[in-house]
């Protein structure tokens, strides 16, 4: 089995006592962040300190933001009640290849702002894999039981397969009466800024739009996935409930 978004590193990286050392950092670098500083600078000031790896640098880049930022990504989330008879606009890659990771026993990390993120990477590059129509027919029966309206996936087009995924994102969603439609788009992220019940966790397009659903974390909840779940948030929250 293909373990999504996994490295054979993961366990050392990401081991009791180099999470104590991320937790410091990650404490560190939002008090910099929080004052000005870049976050790619500050990344790799902290970084440069506790001799991370590059695995470890980019898990803190996807867990971390200002305070400032991370409060109003809080409040624009919406209640999972809030998406009965809505049309969703759903951020296809980011939100499949999360299921995907989840599902095939990847590593999955808590952000600051309450979301969960991977370490996938997809560099224009993606191919389905087994987990792939599981995690579709997870997110068409959760949008099924909430009533959703409507849902538009943008597939960015410059990236391989998005075709084949469209292919198999309408025969599941069509399969199960689900009103949907996938278009293909140069870069999905342009077209989520400023709309409201987006789904993505993407930080640029979180601090653009004017609401989300946090649809990963709340299916991930709720299913038994075999994910390595890395949390290293500096408060004590350290089950995906929270």
């Amino acid at each position: 089995m293909v373990r999504r978004g996994y490295d054979n590193q993961d366990e050392r990286w990401f081991s009791q006592v180099e999470l104590e050392k991320l937790k410091q950092a990650n404490h560190d670098i939002t008090w910099l962040i929080n004052r000005g500083y870049k976050l790619e600078g500050s990344v790799t000031f902290v970084s440069n300190r506790f001799l991370f790896s590059n695995r470890q640098r980019e898990a803190l880049k996807r867990v971390i933001c200002s305070s400032t930022c991370c409060l109003k990504r809080m409040k624009k989330e919406l209640p999972l009640e809030q998406m009965k008879g809505k049309t969703l606009y759903i951020d296809g890659f980011n939100l499949i290849i999360t299921l995907e990771v989840a599902l095939s026993g990847g590593t999955l990390v808590f952000g600051n702002d309450g979301n969960i993120r991977d370490l996938a990477g997809l560099r224009g590059s993606y191919r389905m894999i087994e987990e792939t129509e599981r995690a579709l027919q997870l997110l068409g029966q959760f949008l099924k039981r909430y009533e959703v309206s409507h849902v538009i996936f943008y597939l960015d087009a410059p990236v391989s397969n998005s075709k084949r995924l469209k292919s198999s994102i309408l025969s599941i969603m069509e399969a199960m009466s689900l009103s949907v439609e996938v278009e293909l788009v140069p870069n999905a992220d342009v077209l989520l800024v400023n709309k409201g019940h987006v789904v993505s966790t993407d930080a640029a397009v979180l601090d653009s739009c004017l609401s989300y659903f946090n649809l990963s974390k709340a299916i991930i909840r709720e299913n038994q996935v075999s994910a390595m779940m890395v949390d290293f948030r500096t408060k004590e929250r350290g089950s995906i409930d929270d």
